[in-house]
């Protein structure tokens, strides 16, 4: 046994006295060194395809609702490029306005009167001009009218909608995607409102109800959202306070006892029990009274006989 050791420690001496040894051991040491190197570098990679593939799958749609979401915190404008230059036509119909102001928002056709439910707006000068998108939004509805002038209309975010009216020379398709400022058609003339003349019908709707465009001018369209939520809550809390005389009611109801009183005071009219009684007594006078005319009748005929016995 310790011969064969000697033996193979001796030959491992004279391979490392070899000139190539060393080299070939560092050579054979880098190649492990690289070859784990690589074979972490491949797990890496697969991890991050791997990661890559979960955010594409979750993140595939992303482009198409970015619009909307920035047009939430976009500022709304007046679908004019200048407005300075421009005139209201017809205001909005607003049911809190005093009677003057809702006479002036009425739209006058086939001997009908109509709501307005948006604002009609022109140029001072009268001429045509390019009606440009309020917000950024999604195309959903391009509709020929010739009662209304054509209609454009724009969904936005939350339920959100703005209509362009009265236009003509439609520059924009269904589906297609438009950015604030950007024309979509040309003011145009309404049979239903020819005393406007070139203009444009401009409306705002949450969840298909009109809201007066010029409450949110120059206002953010997350406005919108937190208006028609505190009208909902308060609209809650005039429902809840006018259920209240309902209570009330049923109090006044529990008030009605005063029947229940009458009812008493009716049981109070014993004294027809005392009447009755009275009447019993009264009978029984009579009946003395009478007895008495009685017993001096026969007091007078005794008188009498005993006059004629003495006549006799």
């Amino acid at each position: 046994m310790r011969e064969e050791e000697k033996k193979s420690t001796s030959t491992i001496r004279r391979i490392l006295k070899q000139r190539w040894a060393l080299s070939a051991i560092y050579i054979a040491s880098a190649a492990i060194i690289l070859a784990a190197a690589f074979l972490l570098q491949n797990s890496f990679n697969d991890s991050a395809k791997d990661g890559k593939e979960e955010s594409a799958e979750t993140g595939k749609n992303y482009g198409e609702p970015s619009v909307e979401v920035n047009s939430n915190l976009e500022t709304i404008k007046m679908p004019v490029a200048n407005a300075d230059k421009s005139v209201i036509k017809k205001q909005f119909y607003d049911v809190n306005a005093d009677e003057k102001a809702q006479e002036e928002a009425l739209v006058f056709y086939n001997n009908r009167y109509e709501q307005n439910k948006g604002i009609d707006i022109a140029m001072e000068d009268g001429k045509s001009f390019d009606v440009k998108a309020s917000l950024s939004g999604n195309v959903t509805k391009v509709q020929d009218d010739a009662l209304l002038g054509n209609l454009v209309e724009v969904e936005h975010e939350d339920g959100v909608v703005t209509r362009y009216q009265s236009v003509k020379d439609i520059k924009v398709a269904v589906g297609d995607k438009v950015k604030q400022g950007q024309a979509i058609a040309t003011a145009g003339k309404s049979q239903i409102n020819e005393e406007a003349g070139v203009h444009v019908h401009f409306e705002i709707r949450k969840d298909n109800i009109a809201l007066n465009p010029l409450d949110f001018v120059d206002k953010q369209a997350s406005a919108i959202q937190s208006a028609t939520e505190a009208e909902g809550s308060e609209l809650e809390n005039s429902a809840d306070k006018e259920e209240t005389p309902a209570v009330e009611g049923s109090e006044a109801d529990k008030e009605e006892t005063p029947a229940v009183e009458e009812s008493e005071t009716g049981t109070e009219e014993a004294p027809a029990v005392d009447e009755s009684e009275e009447g019993t007594d009264l009978e029984n006078g009579t009946d003395e009274e009478g007895s008495a005319p009685g017993e001096g009748t026969t007091e007078e005929s005794d008188s009498l006989k005993d006059s004629l016995n003495q006549s006799n």
